[in-house]
């Protein structure tokens, strides 16, 4: 029996999207990939969100608009999407789009981190390290470094052998500290991309 589709789908949408995003069989366009991402985005795909908020945040096809950004984040964070929780984390520690809340950077990065998120992880664990919306505690930071470490990602490795190397929440050791600044400098951090943080 044959199924007629009477809705559009919001996936094949984001795909359409994503072609024009990057130029694969078309002509890139940034304008058509952002009428495409909204359609798909008012129909609730995250995916969609996602990329439509980052084309609001960085001024991609459509004004740069922080609040768009931020609307658009929050829509997909709120469905659990990392990447998301993530970028509104961001906004909140830079204040764009809303008012400069290390703390809600903090809320927004814990929900990535408890996912299992690499990248939220060393986020939570450098506020925690630098004291920015939480106490500072380099017992967590040093926990949160360690979970995004021991995946792999990179920055947080770092943050280890910076933790190591300087006696932060730790006994100073220079043999652990290498160990681990040598990990992160072996590696292209491909968990995620660089994070966007002033904090770095």
């Amino acid at each position: 029996m044959l199924v007629v589709y009477e809705k559009v789908d919001g996936a094949a949408q984001t795909r359409l999207a994503a072609m024009y995003d990057n130029g694969y069989g078309v002509t890139q366009n940034d304008g058509e990939a952002a009428k495409w991402y909204r359609k798909a985005a008012d129909q609730g795909n995250i995916i969609a969100q996602l990329y439509l908020g980052d084309m609001y945040d960085h001024g991609r096809g459509v004004p740069q608009d922080y609040g768009e950004a931020v609307k658009w984040y929050r829509k997909a964070a709120e469905q659990g999407d990392t990447d998301c929780q993530e970028s509104l984390g961001f906004m909140y520690e830079n204040g764009h789009g809303v008012t400069q809340d290390s703390g809600e950077a903090v809320k927004w990065w814990r929900k990535a981190a408890d996912q299992g998120d690499a990248r939220g992880q060393y986020l939570l664990g450098l506020m925690y390290e630098k004291g920015h919306g939480v106490a500072q505690d380099y017992g967590e930071a040093l926990k949160w470094y360690r979970k995004a470490a021991d995946q792999g990602y990179a920055y947080a490795q770092r943050g280890l052998g910076d933790m190591y190397e300087n006696g932060y929440g730790v006994t100073k050791d220079h043999t652990e500290a290498l160990k681990w600044y040598n990990k992160s400098a072996r590696q292209s951090s491909s968990v995620k991309a660089r994070p966007r943080s002033n904090n770095q």
